[in-house]
């Protein structure tokens, strides 16, 4: 922050944003109990927001934006409490609107990109098997497996699995996704100390109370931190609230978070992008149609029945990326290396590029830029038959994009975790969590990486 606050200064005098008052602007010597002031409050300010504790997979859009927040309410609180402070007082300075406006960019600035230098050493060391907490996964469930594969494959999470614990009762040998069983709940106690134990997952979503108020309990030594995942009916609900009836309370779980208003604030969102990205693409597309044409003179487009909200069917537009006769025997998953795709298509699959006439479907209300993955009615039958709650998907709106994609989740991937995923979306759906996805989106694309911490 002081690093900040002295650009700050040295920004009002050297850039051009702001002129100089014809009087004398003060030495910066006269701004050092302003400096002392901005520091201490935007120090405090980051301490009571908890910006110093930081989640191991937090998203740095996120952080990002609550960064800009509090050194916003802090910079300004820290001008108010200058103006009543220092006003009448030997340390009486004029802290105009220009050295605020510098001070404030610098302040974001500097704490985002030193964070980010700070994420990048403490991945590389993760990476390489240092600064990590030993865990322990108490379960051998799906759940259990699938925590497990997630860790080993995002080391930067800094976990180093020591082993597994199950319930006595039903087996006490093997292993889980590699990892040993090392013991039964009763053991608990005693592996903390012996193996150091940091971090314990409980991963027993269908387990009675009781039995997870005993493990809690047993794993309650020293420092060790204690995550558990929830349950069905807590995964569900993605936001609380306690209503009373006549006396007797009630819990009001939020099933749908896109509703009234909102509705109205999507579209306007999905107006705007689409009318904008297909005006500025617009040369790229024209391009993109004369390439296709030339290579063997087939259309251009290539629409397919789709089923959007509601269980409706629409037809998506995507540029044709396959030979005219690719689906002669009838509809078929793309797999890896299709003979099938043109090199041009091939191109434009592993970029995305594709996709981008899908926009005019959002222009014209059928999808969303953002939303749950529009598939193809045949298909759909098949997935309402086997996955649960899979047909919730479709309350809203299909998506060009969604967070199920954004988290790697894309392509010949598992159908009933993408079905997870975009229920989440539904259900807590907000209008940054949009922004933020399609960012996510292209800096994926440009990055050609499935899945990244943004």
């Amino acid at each position: 922050m002081t690093g900040a606050f002295t650009l700050g200064y040295i920004g009002r005098i050297t850039l051009p944003l702001f002129s100089l008052p014809d009087e004398r602007f003060p030495m910066f010597i006269e701004y050092v109990p302003t400096l002392i002031l901005h520091v201490a409050i935007i120090i405090g300010m980051f301490y009571f927001s908890r910006l110093y504790h930081l989640p191991r997979a937090a998203s740095r859009f996120d952080q990002g934006r609550r960064i800009v927040g509090v050194v916003t309410v802090g910079s300004l609180l820290a001008s108010a409490v200058q103006e009543l402070v220092f006003k009448t007082t030997i340390f009486e300075v004029d802290y105009s609107r220009g050295m605020f406006f510098y001070v404030w960019v610098f302040s974001v600035l500097l704490v985002v990109v030193g964070r980010e230098f700070y994420h990048m050493l403490q991945t590389y060391l993760r990476q390489r098997g240092l600064d990590r907490d030993n865990l322990l996964i108490v379960g051998m469930g799906k759940i259990a497996r699938d925590i497990a594969r997630k860790i080993n494959d995002q080391p930067a999470l800094g976990y180093n699995i020591v082993g597994v614990v199950v319930n006595g009762k039903t087996k006490t040998r093997g292993s889980l996704v590699g990892y040993p069983i090392i013991g039964t709940y009763q053991d608990l106690p005693r592996l903390i100390d012996a193996r150091n134990i940091e971090q314990v997952i409980i991963a027993l979503p269908e387990a009675q109370r009781a039995e997870i108020v005993e493990l809690v309990t047993l794993c309650q030594r020293g420092r060790v931190d204690i995550k558990i995942y929830p349950d069905m009916f807590a995964y569900m609900a993605g936001d609380l609230s306690v209503d009373d009836l006549g006396g007797t309370p009630l819990l009001t779980v939020r099933d749908i978070a896109l509703r009234g208003w909102k509705l109205s604030l999507k579209r306007s969102l999905d107006m705007l992008g689409s009318f904008f990205g297909l005006v500025f693409l617009s040369p790229f597309m024209l391009l993109t149609a004369l390439v296709i044409k030339w290579q063997d003179g087939g259309p251009v487009f290539y629409t397919q029945e789709r089923m959007g909200l509601d269980g409706r069917p629409f037809h998506l537009v995507k540029f044709r990326t396959m030979r005219m006769d690719a689906e002669v025997s009838g509809p078929g998953w793309t797999v890896e290396n299709d003979p099938r795709v043109t090199r041009l298509g091939r191109f434009m699959r592993s970029t995305n590029w594709d996709e981008i006439p899908q926009l005019i479907n959002v222009l014209l209300g059928e999808m969303s830029l953002v939303g749950p993955r529009p598939e193809r009615p045949v298909y759909v039958l098949q997935f309402r038959e086997h996955i649960p709650r899979y047909m919730e998907r479709h309350r809203e709106k299909s998506g060009m994009t969604g967070w199920a994609q954004v988290n790697g989740l894309r392509g010949d991937t598992s159908i009933a975790e993408r079905t997870q995923y975009d229920l989440w979306y539904v259900e807590n759906w907000s209008l940054w969590l949009d922004i933020k996805i399609i960012i996510r989106t292209v800096l994926q694309t440009v990055l050609r990486r499935d899945r990244n911490a943004y």
